[in-house]
């Protein structure tokens, strides 16, 4: 309102008194007032009408365009209630901008009203969101034509303004929630961006269903978008943040999920652009780590983890940064919002760590017993869902948990397996592994991957069902690289064998001839599996593994 005179502001607060009637999209007074106050101020001015009719706001923009103020959430699947009807001082018909608007905030329609050099109205011209089976009253609109998603009419005459606009935002509503199942509240969107092909990244959007799964949501609809640069603000491009819009409303999904990770500014730019909410796949990985911690040092370690991976995307969190010092002696900049965020993130992180250290402490103190009994430890590890912890509940007849799902389990398990003549080992099973695992939760389950540097030997247990096996086998051997475990004896166990074919399991033998293929559901193939260990262990082998590379036709020695 800044510049607007007194006389200027009582001629805008009197359009509150206006009420638009049905069937039409003004009266002929009504169009011609709008038009000559815009002309008369030099601005584009907005009204936000219900669908009585009745105007909630009143928007004074610029000469060449408005911004519409933060608006209550809505239910997913809902429209807003609210049609938009700005001026445009020029002929230029609804733009890009104006779609968005629409889209994103989910208004029932955007309206543009031209007005013309001499203050009075031109032609006018209306855009609706788009259902993908439009309803009858949308398909009768003669010499529209469908755009990115939205229906866009034809411009026409001001003073030919027959159209009821709530009849039609009732229909496109009804349109978008017909064969949605609103019992389950949490539903989601999978987006994919990247470079890679289709194929690749439709191998990836699997995986990443199947992480939405084990956290509780329910997966409504998926998008990829191949391109080689992703936009560095929004990350998809205008188009098709749009079509995610429309997609996300047409399966009603409060959730947008990205696969990879998404940079801090990129993460706000989306929060700002849309009602949903926006989390990456580190996010969500997280919070199912958070879900199955059960034991104190889980719990420390998910919560660090999540410390190191919010602390760079505090900034923007906070739109006010206001000063907390102040009053006798403590006048000055004082320190900010952010700031203070940030030193409370870092002290916290620093309880953590110390916290950790203790129980770090008191896991050398159980090894070093263990190492005084000569009693050798024998670590699981692999790709999540492999069945590591199946395998221990049957090798050592435990009943830890067991699910299939991703990161069913996330506390390590150690459990007591006796040989003949005396011999005992520890077998623990850790946390399981992903492609592109965060580097924050790396850091964060430093202390429980120690477990993996002081094992005696590794078995590597990978699901041999699994359609990308070879690439979840080449994902941990990075993932051991990473952790310096590459030069450390391992073995590699084909679990879930039982669910292959006589021909299948005679493949992944001549792929992989020193692999052991097990189930440890049915105890299949264990015996050759235990042989194998107790050689590695109590038995001088000239054939130790020792780094192997076991790759297809690399195995490692037995």
């Amino acid at each position: 309102m800044q510049g607007l005179k007194p006389g200027q502001i009582r001629a805008l607060e009197r359009l509150y008194k206006r009420r638009l009637p049905s069937g039409q999209a003004w009266t002929a007074e009504q169009a011609r007032e709008l038009a000559s106050l815009s002309r008369l101020l030099n601005r584009q001015l907005g009204l936000l009408v219900d669908r009585k009719g009745k105007i909630q706001l009143v928007i004074a923009g610029t000469a060449t365009g408005i911004y519409i103020p933060e608006l209550p959430r809505v239910a997913p699947g809902r429209l807003r209630g609210l049609r938009l009807l700005h001026t445009h001082l020029s002929s230029a018909p609804l733009d890009q901008e104006d779609l968005m608007d629409m889209l994103f905030l989910r208004l029932d329609a955007a309206t543009m009203l031209e007005s013309d050099q001499d203050g009075e109205p031109g032609r006018w011209q209306s855009a609706w969101i788009c259902p993908p089976d439009p309803p009858q009253s949308l398909l009768e609109l003669k010499n529209s034509r469908m755009e990115q998603a939205c229906l866009i009419g034809p411009l026409r005459a001001w003073h030919d303004s027959a159209c009821d606009f709530s009849s039609l935002a009732r229909d496109i509503e009804t349109r978008l929630g017909e064969g949605i199942d609103e019992t389950f509240p949490n539903r989601c969107l999978l987006v994919s961006v990247s470079p890679e092909s289709h194929a690749s990244q439709a191998e990836k959007l699997a995986e990443l269903k199947e992480l939405a799964i084990s956290a509780g949501l329910e997966v409504a609809a998926t998008l990829a978008q191949r391109a080689q640069k992703p936009d560095p603000r929004y990350i998809l491009g205008r188009g098709k943040l749009m079509e995610l819009e429309v997609q996300a409303l047409q399966a009603r999904a409060d959730l947008l999920i990205f696969d990879g990770e998404l940079a801090p500014a990129q993460l706000h730019n989306l929060a700002d652009v849309t009602e949903r909410r926006v989390i990456d796949r580190t996010q969500l990985i997280l919070d199912i780590f958070a879900q199955r911690a059960s034991s104190r040092a889980g719990k420390l370690q998910v919560e660090l983890a999540q410390l190191a991976y919010a602390q760079p995307r505090l900034a923007g969190k906070h739109n006010a940064l206001d000063r907390l010092m102040g009053g006798i002696g403590g006048r000055g900049p004082g320190e900010s919002r952010l700031e203070t965020d940030r030193r409370k993130s870092r002290t916290r992180m620093a309880q953590l760590k110390r916290e950790l250290e203790q129980l770090q402490k008191q896991r050398a103190l159980a090894r070093k017993r263990r190492e005084q009994n000569r009693i050798p430890l024998v670590a699981l590890a692999g790709y999540t869902n492999s069945g590591k912890s199946t395998l221990l509940n049957t090798l050592t007849q435990s009943r830890s948990l067991a699910e299939n799902r991703l990161f069913a389990t996330l506390d390590p398990v150690t459990r007591r397996l006796r040989f003949p003549e005396e011999r005992e080992i520890a077998i623990s099973d850790t946390v399981g592994f992903i492609r592109n695992l965060p580097a924050e939760l790396t850091q964060a389950f430093h202390a429980t991957l120690e477990e993996l540097g002081k094992a005696n030997l590794l078995i590597h247990v990978a699901d041999a069902s699994h359609p990308q096996l070879e690439k979840q086998i080449l994902a941990v051997e990075t993932v051991f690289e990473d952790l310096g475990l590459a030069e450390y004896p391992r073995l590699l166990a084909l679990n879930k064998c039982d669910l292959l074919s006589e021909s299948e399991r005679h493949d992944l033998a001549c792929a992989w001839p020193h692999a052991a293929q097990v189930s440890g559901l049915t105890g299949a193939g264990l015996a050759a599996l235990l042989r194998q260990i107790e050689m590695e262990l109590f038995m001088e082998c000239p054939g130790a593994a020792q780094g192997a590379d076991i790759r297809p036709g690399h195995g490692a020695a037995d």
